[in-house]
């Protein structure tokens, strides 16, 4: 039997659910193929979406279009802003869902979206004819024909679950590997390599003494996911708990070294350096006494509990035998041991920055099959492959985010142009301009690029043209409204900081540290009118203009870099060098060089390997 489609997307994690959601909404004919229709956008390891820098990519999502910000806000039973101590490029969303229904939200929504349909199989076979993707074929010797096929198959491929010495195939916990997809888009020149993440212990949590935890609450306030008007803490809000490894922990580790699979030469890929196995962060540390662990609710009835910085592949006896000697677990009952899990992804330096495949057309990679690891990065990739797969089959410029203008740009441009040598996680630091791409503003930055290519929908373009007006009018009160001395002095002084000696306008005064937009307002009658005139999303908005005037000058002047690189990025080069005959470039150039064929000369610039030298032959050849 044979189905016929513009796209299908292969797998119903967070990178294959944004896929199929965008092109389905864009009006491409889609099918979302899954093994288990009750698994879709599970959460493989802890039930939370967002962090540092991850919160932002779920923003970015959501401004797109996207559905995981949705989700989350009406899924999360706790949320929380993180680095709040920092400046606000480095504030990040985090929330605690509940698994189940995170998933069954999902499932609904794509379930409803026109155009989309949801096939439940495993693919074991890509076609290609004459270099162009044209479908694939499933165990239940079902054949798909496409226009273009969007691969988010996860830890799925080949995957290998390791508990000590015991090892089983497969994708997660208690789900079957797909164990010969790898080798049908290999056989084609596309390279592969194998790589390793883990997941710790589930608790029960009836066996937890949380006297012996610090409690840790979420907050209350109007901070969510989505720039849509979502409702928000429609669950019962959890609190999470932390506690420490101790020395008895640590000892009892080290004893069951030689039975973990990351030590005695079982598992040979590489894992990820910045959320290590708790035996690596023994062996890493030697001298560190105590590791801070989070026990993390997995739902709002269950009494599962997830244990995070316990990531394990241990024997379940040292597990268990470890984590009772940290008093809060003497009595220790647990669902299932942590487990790690080794398999297949494909170097994206072989991709455009669509995501499609170079060495196949039409075929595009999304998600942890790019060497990438979390659910944000995922969703992130997954969007963008999504709307440029819609794109190949229905005509126009691919669809491709900058460094400056989005997370998403800056995890896309360093797969494609760096690779990867370990999972790739995505931090604040890895962004030039991270005061350009803060959480508040990513509709600001984005939603507009969704509304002209049609997937960002009328409710949510005039959402953004309405809060847009609204802080411009804010903060162009600030800048005209004139206070003088007698009228706030006795303020700034209860404030504790300096009285004005002559009157100034008020955008002075709030570039103040100990000055806000509220508190000026509860003793500026024309200002507190200004702000009452705002109907909704009132803090949001406050919020908004007032990083807007406080950081003026930061943003201005990374706009400015921003702005002046940005010329590098209009020199095209892609096809326009044979780099082997340019004698001129260094030999770990040429070769760089003609593996990525680069785009553009600020492309060229960031390939590690190329050096300013060789970017300056280049800027000569052409033309500049």
């Amino acid at each position: 039997m044979t189905f016929n489609y513009d796209i299908i997307v292969i797998g119903a994690g967070h990178a294959g659910c944004e896929a199929a959601a965008a092109a389905a909404n864009l009006g491409s004919k889609t099918c979302l193929i899954t093994m288990d229709m009750n698994k879709i956008a599970q959460m493989s390891c802890n039930p939370a979406i967002g962090g540092i820098a991850k919160g932002q990519i779920a923003r970015e999502v959501d401004a797109l279009g996207g559905y995981m910000g949705w989700v989350t806000d009406a899924t999360a039973i706790q949320f929380r802003i993180l680095n709040r101590s920092k400046g606000p490029a480095m504030w990040s969303p985090r929330a605690q869902c509940d698994r189940n229904k995170y998933i069954r939200s999902w499932r609904s929504i794509l379930e409803n979206i026109p155009n989309l349909h949801i096939w439940q199989d495993t693919v074991k076979e890509i076609l290609v004819e004459n270099g162009e993707i044209c479908g694939l074929t499933t165990m239940w010797n079902v054949t798909f024909r496409a226009k273009c096929i969007i691969l988010t198959a996860g830890t799925f491929l080949n995957g290998l679950m390791h508990v000590g010495r015991t090892q089983l195939p497969g994708g997660r916990m208690a789900e079957p590997a797909s164990l010969f997809l790898t080798e049908s888009i290999t056989k084609y020149g596309i390279e592969h390599g194998r790589m390793k993440t883990g997941t710790p212990v589930r608790i029960d949590g009836r066996s937890v003494h949380y006297e012996e935890m610090e409690l840790q609450k979420g907050e209350t306030d109007f901070h969510k996911f989505s720039f849509m008007d979502t409702p928000i803490r429609k669950l019962k809000q959890l609190p999470c708990w932390t506690c420490f490894t101790n020395e008895q922990v640590h000892d009892v580790l080290r004893k069951g070294l030689p039975e973990s699979p990351l030590f005695n030469g079982q598992i040979q890929s590489i894992g990820p350096r910045y959320c290590p196995s708790i035996e690596t962060k023994i062996v890493t540390f030697p001298d560190k006494t105590q590791h801070q662990l989070f026990l993390e609710p997995e739902g709002e009835t269950t009494q599962e509990l997830y244990l995070n910085g316990f990531s394990s592949s241990l024997p379940l006896q040292i597990q268990i035998d470890a984590l009772k000697q940290i008093p809060a677990f003497r009595d220790l009952v647990i669902y299932r041991p942590g487990y790690a899990i080794e398999y297949d992804y494909f170097d994206p330096t072989q991709l455009k920055h669509s995501l499609e495949t170079k060495k196949i057309k039409n075929l595009f990679l999304a998600g942890q099959v790019n060497g990438t690891t979390g659910y944000e990065e995922a969703a992130g990739q997954g969007i963008i492959a999504g709307i440029n797969a819609h794109i190949n089959c229905h005509g126009g410029e691919p669809f491709v985010l900058a460094r400056d203008e989005a997370y998403i740009g800056v995890l896309i441009d360093d797969l494609v142009t760096k690779g990867v040598d370990e999972p790739y996680r995505m931090f604040t630091s890895r962004a030039e301009y991270r005061i350009l791409l803060r959480m508040d503003d990513a509709d600001m930055r984005l939603t507009e690029k969704a509304w002209n290519i049609g997937l960002a929908k009328r409710e949510r373009y005039d959402l953004l043209t309405r809060k847009r007006a609204a802080i411009e009018q804010i903060v162009e009160f600030a800048r005209t409204y004139s206070i003088k001395p007698a009228l706030i002095n006795a303020t700034l002084e209860q404030l504790g900081t300096t009285p004005l000696r002559h009157g100034c306008k008020l955008v002075d005064l709030i570039n103040r540290p100990q000055i806000t937009l509220t508190n000026m307002a509860e003793h500026i009658p024309a200002f507190r009118a200004e702000l009452e005139k705002l109907t909704d999303r009132k803090e949001e908005i406050i919020e908004a203009a007032e990083i807007l005037i406080k950081y003026e000058g930061y943003i201005g002047r990374e706009r400015l870099i921003a702005n002046k690189l940005s010329r590098l990025e209009n020199i095209k080069i892609k096809g326009k060098f044979d780099y082997t005959s340019l004698q001129s470039l260094s030999t770990e150039a040429r070769q760089k060089l003609v593996k990525i064929d680069p785009e553009t000369i600020a492309q060229a610039s960031r390939i590690p390997g190329v050096s300013p030298s060789d970017i300056n032959v280049l800027l000569v050849l052409s033309g500049r």
